[in-house]
């Protein structure tokens, strides 16, 4: 009485009062101590059981046995196993299941199968543990394997038996099977259990088979929170997000209570869409009902917000988290990644690994796109030094980052080393190289890569095109940029997207075919973008072709009537060709719109700290040291000739002006910052936000001679690695 009741203090005063204790009532208590979370104490009733020479029997050790399960603890089972073993007990099949149950929850698989052998009379019972056991511990071919014989011998499987099979053949990935055995439960009528109902739904969903699983769904009991868990996670992990939170919605009518993982899911599909409104109503909710510090509705919590742009709500969550694990962490790093917030983001690994949190690969991949973004390269080589001891050190997740990490910091040589050191390489792998030789200019390189990757089980896809074609825009290789976009669909069966297009307009119109890239828009079977039109602009910059460079801009200026790039453009074009009317009409447009010009922003890391320049800057501490320099720099430049290139400046001021506007360019700040303090005959290596404009390619080539040092640009389009007075990209960009 005083145990169902759960008045344990009570049931063990009354037992040891007792002045005679028989079997029942020591497995009574054990079973409460059991039932409420006891074990210790349960464990310690058991021993005293035995200590005072009552009779162990099936039922006692069956009782134990199930605790085990419920705690794991191996020295138990096998000490257990010892005394059912001298009692000779091993031979039945109750123990024996019992026996297999708990040695399944430890991961004893070959144990637990000498159990099953040593059972004289193998029951359904039995063989369904036996199955079970195969099945939860990855053994899904002999799990199968007994099922099969389980049916010959002409067993009639049971509920549990087809779970443990489903299981077997999802972890086999093996759908076919799991079609045939779903056979086997319609014609046994168990469809709607609800443990044969969620391995369903769990096969189904695994193969991605949404439409089957709903269906398996729509005949399970609706009154059971774990089924509409599954398919609202399984909803959200495919992209359907919409139905998850469709599907969330028929749960609360359906008047089922959300546990955490159906929050959880809820919240991700929600960070999926960025629908902010939803996740801030169910973030009121779980906060109503308590379950708001639960790490894993935390967690989703922080996603939904940092990927909404709430990224400070996002941080209050993880300060006030109690639970903090591994993915909170990484969901903070990648937040700040993906926002461009790169410092922050690394601030938060560098606190990870203070805090001893295990980092895994999303870690570290998350880590390394932020030391990507800020062109960190000193950081980037620290986080690598960091997975080399682990065992993500040959990971193809990690390996595909640290080569866009070394790419995208100017260091395309290590970038090589480390897809070459790649055990397993994924398309991944093989576009991010191709994309980063692309980006530094070495066009061959590129297009060696993309043979090499024909010889292997990669196929290519759209974005490897990307990469190709773009490798060839940025080295000018037309017929060779031509046949790779003829190819695509003849010998890849890569239909040509949007991205494709753009390559191929910038590509013919750089060369001077500005009619053949016209004639390319016209033939695009759907609307061309903006990005199209700006490729022709360029182009059209480039060639000074004032008529089409206008009817690409109009297009562009439909499109978007803020774009401030398009009206500078338009200015440049304007200016070479010496029509300062219409000069001063774009001005006035841009004045009128209120568009701004984007001021130019770049940065340099020096000593493992990223420093920062806009144009015109003067907050930076070293700012006399670079005002030196820079006053030093333009009397070399031109006395080596050079005339100033003043197109970029677009305000209404005199010549004299516009020259001292360009050497307060935000690149050339951060250069003369890099040769004030970085090592001498180290590579500077410089980030700038924008297009670099022509008269600071021009001076920083000649800069590049007058230092004998290699100065590295990334711009927004690509690299420029300027060397000893000549540019990687040929003055093609």
């Amino acid at each position: 009485m005083y145990v169902k009741a759960g008045m344990l203090v009570d049931a063990a005063n009354l037992f040891d009062e007792m002045s005679e204790r028989n079997v029942i009532s020591f497995v009574t208590l054990i079973q409460g101590f059991s039932d409420y979370g006891r074990f210790v104490d349960a464990v310690e009733l058991f021993s005293g059981l035995h200590r005072e020479g009552h009779e162990l029997n099936q039922f006692v050790f069956t009782t134990i046995l199930k605790l085990l399960v419920r705690t794991g603890w191996a020295e138990l089972v096998w000490t257990v196993h010892a005394c059912i073993h001298k009692l000779a007990h091993g031979s039945s099949a109750f123990v024996g299941t019992a026996l297999i149950d708990a040695y399944s929850v430890c991961g004893y698989v070959n144990v637990a199968r000498d159990v099953f052998d040593e059972v004289v009379c193998k029951d359904m019972v039995a063989c369904t543990g036996m199955v079970a056991c195969y099945a939860e511990n990855g053994c899904s071919e002999e799990a199968l394997e007994l099922f099969s014989q389980m049916r010959v011998i002409g067993f009639r499987p049971n509920n549990y038996t087809f779970t443990g099979a489903l299981k077997a053949c999802a972890g086999l990935e093996a759908l076919n099977g799991g079609k045939s055995v779903h056979g086997c439960v319609i014609k046994s009528c168990y469809e709607g259990d609800l443990y044969v109902g969620t391995a369903l739904l769990d096969l189904y969903t695994k193969f991605g088979d949404i439409e089957e699983a709903r269906q398996v769904f729509q005949e399970m009991p609706k009154n059971d929170v774990v089924p509409w868990s599954l398919m609202v996670s399984r909803y959200a992990q495919s992209d359907r997000c919409e139905e998850a939170l469709d599907l969330f919605c028929q749960m609360r009518q359906a008047f089922v209570v959300p546990n955490q993982f159906t929050y959880a899911s809820t919240l991700q599909a929600c960070a999926t869409m960025e629908h902010l409104d939803f996740g801030m109503q169910i973030h009121c909710h779980v906060t109503k009902v308590g379950i708001d510090s639960d790490v894993y509705v935390s967690n989703a919590l922080m996603g939904v917000y940092a990927k909404c742009g709430k990224i400070d709500d996002s941080m209050d969550l993880f300060v006030e988290s109690p639970n903090r694990n591994d993915v909170s962490w990484n969901t903070m790093i990648v937040g700040y990644a993906q926002l461009g917030d790169g410092e922050k983001a690394l601030m938060l690994f560098s606190g990870m690994i203070r805090c001893q949190v295990e980092a895994t690969e999303v870690t570290y991949s998350s880590a390394l796109h932020a030391s990507s973004g800020l062109a960190a390269l000193e950081s980037g080589v620290q986080i690598h030094s960091v997975t080399v001891k682990t065992i993500y050190d040959k990971d193809t997740v990690v390996g595909n980052s640290l080569i866009d990490m070394y790419a995208k910091c100017g260091n395309i040589k290590d970038a090589r080393l480390v897809f070459d050191k790649l055990k397993q390489r994924d398309e991944v792998s093989w576009n991010t190289i191709i994309s980063g030789y692309s980006m530094h200019g070495l066009a061959l390189e590129a297009l060696k890569v993309f043979e090499m990757m024909q010889e292997t089980n990669c196929k290519p896809n759209k974005l490897t095109f990307v990469g190709v074609l773009s490798a060839c825009s940025n080295a000018g290789l037309l017929d060779q940029g031509q046949a790779y976009f003829d190819s695509m669909v003849q010998d890849y069966d890569v239909e040509p997207c949007i991205e494709h297009y753009t390559c191929m307009v910038w590509l013919l119109g750089r060369s001077g075919h500005l009619d053949k890239a016209v004639k390319l828009i016209n033939e695009i079977p759907f609307e061309p973008s903006i990005m199209v039109w700006r490729a022709l602009l360029g182009a059209c910059v480039i060639h000074n072709d004032v008529e089409l460079g206008r009817t690409a801009a109009n297009h562009v200026l439909e499109m978007d009537p803020q774009d401030e790039a398009t009206h500078v453009l338009l200015s440049n074009i304007y200016a070479t060709a010496k029509r300062w009317d219409n000069v001063a009409y774009v001005r006035k447009n841009m004045k009128r719109k209120g568009v701004k010009k984007e001021p130019g922003l770049s940065w340099i890391e020096n000593q493992g700290t990223v420093h920062y320049f806009a144009v015109g800057d003067t907050s930076h501490p070293d700012m006399k040291l670079i005002n030196g320099m820079l006053e030093w720099l333009k009397l070399r430049t031109l006395k080596l000739g050079h005339v100033p290139n003043c197109n970029a400046i677009l305000l209404d001021v005199a010549e004299d002006e516009k020259e001292r506007l360009l050497w307060v360019h935000s690149e050339r700040l951060a250069l003369a910052f890099g040769l004030v303090r970085a090592p001498s005959r180290s590579p500077i290596r410089i980030i700038k936000n924008l297009r670099i404009c022509m008269d600071c390619h021009a001076t920083v080539k000649l800069i590049s001679k007058i230092v004998q040092r290699d100065i590295i640009v990334r711009d927004l389009n690509r690299f420029h690695h300027f060397q000893d007075g000549v540019c990687s990209c040929g003055d093609y960009w």
